[in-house]
């Protein structure tokens, strides 16, 4: 790699008024609509074909800032600055002449405001980009991420609410057409349908939503679901402009709504606007074999090779390595070009909108020295933010790897705060599958929750019946509705982060085609004009949907102030005789959790719970409100759960 030393050289500019400013007349114009806190007296300037991060911020913990320049021949130039407390401290040629990585140190005494980058070349030409540091709106502390007390609505964007009927179609884009009658088409859902349900979703008691992706997906087709990036700085048009999603952001902060971003640090889609032109000749995974047209490796999935103390080099080398699949190119985070291109880009969707956490996808896939980099990068600049990422294992070991703080034999610590919990959710539902046995049924839920010995901090892995990658909770329930709401109960009332996908409240399933992604990820009723029925104000739905979505109203509103399920005590009980009870103590609140798997009447003898210390306390049942007096035994009268409060 070729490194050109650049002389440093400053001047003051006065501060006289405020632009707009457009930092590239080619590239996505949704990053220069927001107000510029400062400028200086200088001619806007827009030559460069592409510059990112378009803009930054100043007053962060970390000064150094990398910009990649993309323009034609752009190697041949040296880059200059003249701008009071912003210096050049390396320029790094790629292999593609078409490009340059500019490390610039930003003092802790720059101010905001706009400058120019003047590139020279050797034989007079120049070419001028004005570039923005702007003022940040809030305090690093001040980005506080989800926890316990919150509960998390996954969206899948397409296919929730189209409020915007105007962008449906984007004819710049390769799939160009809205089809509602198939499950992988485009349905037309977008940002402004999400920002108009927001009173739905508050009223029903999430504190936190979490939209599947919105960055651009310009794929020929199943370029609904937004994990196939083509910009990593650009919301994808159809879903509508960085305007409407820091309006969602602002909303949802109106409602005490925090908005997760769902992003991917392993792989971009294969028409990402680089893979015609690619910097580095490592800047892919298998890179190789994909410029000579050559077999595309995929991933073998193998994520067990991360910690496998006997794991051969190959399998290692295949499962981080392969690509996701093969539309979806696997990023090299070993190239310092991109590891730094990848944090930042987090690091300014975190300041642009104003996120509330993230959700990182396919955590175990990318390299893990990168991500524990990447991780501990976004922690150190928001001390009090959240990650959430994504290890799809059943194995509590995998799981409780990946959580910062856990006591691993290699020294790795990942930084990431909530790993999901999927070891929780395949236990639920082989526990309300199985028929009662000593070692069946409800001891899996038991048995899983008993190993959160293992884990650094329980409470902050986040666990959910479903979501939009496996079948609806009610089609893994084989449509029992009593044991839907044994789940979802659980869920809300253990030691974790909950998350519920939409449409769980009105037994959404995947019954016709179980497992299908389209299927799954199918519209939610109300959310286009005209739909016969309408879930968002009850029109229509049938009798079962409108008591499931009633009992998880009232489900999450409890939750949401009960400080026992925040931060309370855990104390369960073996399961016995069908019947499994779980407690959940803060002070002098207590919340009682009672499953019962029995179809028949049973009468519960409350002696074995005696240590809790309830008896002669009159509880309320927070689904019915009735209360009763915790003396010597209850009476189960029906399958299903039960959820009681000392707080009356």
């Amino acid at each position: 790699m070729n490194y050109v030393n650049i002389n440093k050289w400053h001047s003051t500019f006065l501060v006289v008024s405020f632009f707009v400013l457009n930092t590239s007349c080619k590239q996505n114009s949704d990053a220069s609509v927001l107000e510029v806190n400062a400028v200086s007296n200088i001619e806007i300037k827009n030559e460069v074909e592409r510059v990112e991060p378009m803009h930054w911020w100043v007053g962060f913990k970390n000064t150094e800032l990398q910009l990649l320049v993309k323009h034609p021949n752009i190697s041949a130039a040296t880059p200059k600055i003249s701008y009071k407390g912003v210096s050049i401290k390396k320029v790094n040629k790629a292999d593609s002449p078409n490009y340059l990585f500019i490390d610039l140190d930003i003092s802790k005494e720059t101010k905001a405001g706009q400058f120019n980058i003047v590139f020279k070349f050797k034989d007079g030409n120049e070419l001028t980009q004005t570039y923005q540091l702007k003022t940040r709106e809030t305090p690093a502390e001040d980005f506080v991420g989800f926890e316990s007390s919150d509960a998390v609505y996954l969206i899948t964007p397409d296919r929730f609410a189209n409020g915007d009927t105007s962008n449906d179609i984007d004819e710049t884009l390769n799939e160009k057409t809205i089809n509602r009658d198939d499950n992988y088409a485009r349905h037309g859902g977008d940002i402004k349908g999400i920002t108009q349900r927001l009173d739905y979703i508050s009223d029903m008691g999430f504190t936190a939503i979490w939209p599947c992706p919105l960055l651009t997906n310009n794929m020929a087709n199943s370029s609904y679901h937004g994990y196939a990036m083509t910009d990593f700085y650009q919301i994808d048009p159809r879903f509508g402009t960085l305007d409407d999603y820091r309006e969602l952001a602002d909303k949802s902060k109106e409602r005490g709504i925090k908005l997760i971003m769902d992003q991917v640090a392993n792989h971009c889609g294969s028409e990402h606007w680089w893979m015609k032109d690619l910097p580095f000749k490592d800047w892919l995974n298998y890179q190789e074999n994909f410029e000579n047209e050559g077999e595309l490796k995929t991933s073998n999935h193998r994520r067990t090779s991360n910690q496998d103390i006997y794991a051969s080099k190959i399998d290692k080398e295949e499962m981080t390595n392969g690509w996701f699949v093969s539309a979806m190119p696997d990023l090299n985070q070993r190239n310092p070009f991109m590891a730094k291109y990848i944090i930042q880009n987090s690091i300014w969707w975190v300041e642009t909108v104003g996120l509330g956490g993230i959700r990182q996808d396919t955590y175990p896939y990318p390299d893990k020295a990168f991500m524990s980099e990447w991780a501990g990068s976004i922690m150190t600049e928001y001390p009090n933010f959240s990650i959430v990422g994504e290890e799809w294992s059943t194995n509590p070991l995998l799981i409780g790897y990946w959580q910062d703080g856990a006591n691993n034999r290699d020294g790795y610590d990942s930084n990431l705060k909530s790993p999901m919990d999927f070891a929780m959710q395949d236990a639920i539902v082989k526990a309300l599958n199985e028929e009662e046995t000593w070692d069946q049924g409800l001891v899996k839920m038991y048995e899983g929750l008993a190993n959160d010995f293992y884990y650094a901090s329980p409470k902050n892995l986040m666990v959910f019946p479903d979501n939009h990658d496996m079948s609806r909770i009610f089609t893994q329930l084989k449509g029992d509705n009593p044991n839907t709401k044994i789940a979802l109960s659980y869920i809300l009332v253990m030691p974790r982060i909950p998350q519920i996908y939409y449409g769980t409240e009105i037994l959404m399933n995947d019954f016709q085609k179980p497992g299908d992604h389209g299927l799954i990820r199918t519209d939610f009723p109300g959310g286009w004009k005209n739909d016969a029925v309408n879930a968002f104000t009850g029109t229509g739905l049938s009798d079962a949907q409108r008591d499931m979505q009633l009992y998880l109203k009232k489900l999450l509103n409890f939750r949401k102030s009960s400080r026992a399920i925040h931060n309370g005590e855990t104390l369960h009980f073996a399961p016995f005789k069908g019947t499994y009870v779980l407690f959940r103590t803060l002070n002098d609140e207590v919340v009682v959790h009672i499953i019962n798997k029995n179809n028949t009447p049973i009468t519960l003898d409350l002696a074995r719970y005696a240590e809790v210390g309830l008896k002669g306390k009159t509880l309320k049942n927070i689904i019915t409100n009735e209360t009763f007096v915790w003396k010597d035994s209850i009476i189960l009268k029906e399958k299903g759960s039960l959820v009681y409060t000392t707080k009356l």
